[in-house]
């Protein structure tokens, strides 16, 4: 089959029926022909999805691979694994049964209320008409979830309270500034009070449920996923090639490697912050007091917005400046608090467009701390102090993130775009952080490598810690001990890294699997290439190929030369 074929059997109308079945997952990526359709999660839904993923396996293996050019090929084989990673979720890892907190209607919703990609009075009568199937939504939700995980659960319980913010106050003000009549808007607001009824009542049943899971009434199921499913699902969700077993005991291995830099940098900078104190002769404890005394510098609390807000234009003229990666200032960049309905898992996040609507803004959440105990917040703002929030706006912004999803909007094959690989997306902003140091940002201070470096340690013991938690059975107090002694970090990033490895798997391995893959790859081709070697047109090549698997986008980079 050619390239051509192979493209007109997954094409438009192979996006369109995916589309039709994954409505919420179009809306965040742009394409809103089906924005008004909520897919209630019970057994038939489940079962379309199933018999369609066969459907498109079957299809698609109809056509050989080595007939079909290389980026085609590379197209070829990330269908094959969606389509296999749907198969496998669905029978598998069953995570709809045990885990409560994948039913929450909040997101799409928002931004159907954000987004102006149509006039208000039709995306909210969009939303009206999505509303009318949140109490089935919620009803098939409670039906399908069978011995769940309590920490999965009270996730659950938190961010579907935290989903009632998007059905309130600025929703009222929106409907009123509409030009919806008496009947729109009097069937509309009936359809809102039974959907926040519907989401309340889905949260009180989750509570009574965490009642009888403590209690022992009810059987929880253990939050690790074990050594038969975790290693199915890192071989699909990171697509490496590499075993997750290899990649943890590489990551001990560079934890090491880490260790021994970062205490040669605390070794010069002891003098300079303490001047008249003989230094301890353990390395971690060392390297510790130096690091603690660097997080004593911070903004305030209330300042913490503002001061992200600050930062972002001046990592956009120095990545301009050292001509590091194209940026592209017509796509905007919204920094803001993190919505109630997605708090619980990380304090930052990127939420960006997708190629249908790629001139949507791209918000930056940033978790407030106003409502946190003094104690939390200050130890958070210990963790990112001075030296460390600019490294957290690199990963998520500039070069990160933002600007790593703004390249693969632009990319020719909608596969690549749209079947991200989460190992290259997360691998590119931890690679960002170390490429903006290697070029000077920071001015090559011993500080900003020590506590760049310690950002880099926890890239790695993400892995670590998630192997280790979910495969060998990690304890939370080694876990503390880990993230706390070991990675140097503060009492509240531990716990929240604690809670964080409760709640989600594999996802944490990778930050160190990308980033190990793009650093191979950079250092390969400038041996290769040796005088000839461009960074900067490595660095577009590379983000061309849109969000593919590093282990895709090395082949075709080799491949063109």
């Amino acid at each position: 089959m050619s390239d051509a074929a192979f493209r007109r059997a997954f094409g438009e109308q192979f996006f369109d029926r995916l589309w039709q079945l994954k409505p919420d997952w179009a809306i965040a990526i742009g394409y809103y022909k089906y924005a008004d359709r909520l897919v209630v999660p019970d057994e038939a839904a489940r079962a379309e999805r199933l018999e369609q993923a066969d459907r498109w396996l079957a299809e698609l293996r109809r056509i050989d691979p080595a007939t079909l050019g290389p980026a085609v090929r590379a197209d070829w084989a990330m269908l094959e694994n969606e389509f296999l990673a749907e198969r496998w979720g669905l029978t598998e890892l069953k995570s709809w049964q045990w885990d409560p907190s994948v039913y929450n209607v909040a997101e799409p919703f928002a931004l159907l209320l954000d987004l102006t990609f149509a006039p208000l009075d039709e995306r909210l009568r969009l939303f009206g008409r999505r509303l009318e199937r949140v109490p089935a939504y919620y009803a098939a939700a409670k039906a399908s979830i069978e011995n769940p995980s309590r920490e999965h659960t009270q996730l659950a319980i938190e961010q579907n309270r935290g989903a009632l913010a998007v059905f309130g106050a600025e929703l009222e003000q929106a409907l009123e500034m509409s030009g919806l009549d008496a009947r729109e808007r009097a069937q509309f607001n009936e359809r809102l009070s039974a959907a926040r009824g519907a989401i309340e009542d889905y949260v009180r049943s989750l509570e009574a449920l965490d009642e009888r899971l403590a209690s022992g009434a009810v059987a929880a199921r253990s939050f690790r996923l074990g050594g038969d499913l975790y290693p199915q699902k890192f071989a699909l969700e990171i697509q490496s090639g590499d075993t997750a077993e290899a990649l943890y005991e590489r990551a001990l291995a560079e934890k090491d490697v880490l260790h021994a830099r970062m205490r040669t940098l605390a070794e010069i900078l002891w003098p300079k912050y303490f001047p008249n104190e003989a230094a301890p002769s353990g390395a971690l404890d060392l390297i510790g007091r130096v690091i603690a005394r660097l997080a004593e510098d911070h903004v305030a609390p209330a300042e913490l917005l503002d001061e992200v807000k600050r930062q972002i234009p001046e990592l956009e003229r120095f990545v301009t400046e050292h001509g590091l990666v194209e940026l592209d200032p017509s796509k905007p960049l919204i920094v803001r608090e993190t919505p109630p309905h997605k708090r619980g898992i990380a304090g930052a996040s990127i939420d960006a467009p997708g190629p249908y609507d790629a001139a949507a803004p791209t918000y930056y959440n940033v978790n407030p701390l106003d409502e946190e105990p003094p104690e939390r917040a200050e130890s958070w703002l210990r963790e990112y102090n001075r030296w460390m929030l600019p490294v957290l706006n690199i990963h998520e912004a500039i070069p990160g993130h933002y600007v790593q999803l703004l390249h693969a909007n632009r990319a020719p094959s909608l596969i690549k775009s749209i079947f991200g690989n989460g190992a290259m997306i997360e691998g590119w902003a931890v690679y960002a952080e170390r490429l903006m140091l290697e070029s000077g940002y920071g001015e090559h201070r011993a500080e900003a490598w020590l506590v760049y470096s310690k950002w880099n340690l926890r890239s790695v013991c993400n892995t670590i810690l998630d192997y280790g938690v979910h495969v060998l059975g990690m304890t939370e107090a080694e876990a503390l001990d880990l993230l706390t002694r070991q990675a140097f970090q503060s009492e509240a990033e531990a716990a929240d890294k604690w809670r964080r490895v409760q709640r989600t798997n594999v996802q944490l391995t990778s930050y160190f699997s990308g980033y190990a893959a793009i650093v191979d790859l950079r250092e390969q081709l400038k041996r290769e290439r040796r005088g000839s070697f461009d960074l900067k047109r490595f660095h577009e090549q590379f983000l061309s190929y849109g969000s593919a698997p590093v282990r895709v986008i090395r082949e075709l980079m080799l491949a063109e030369g």
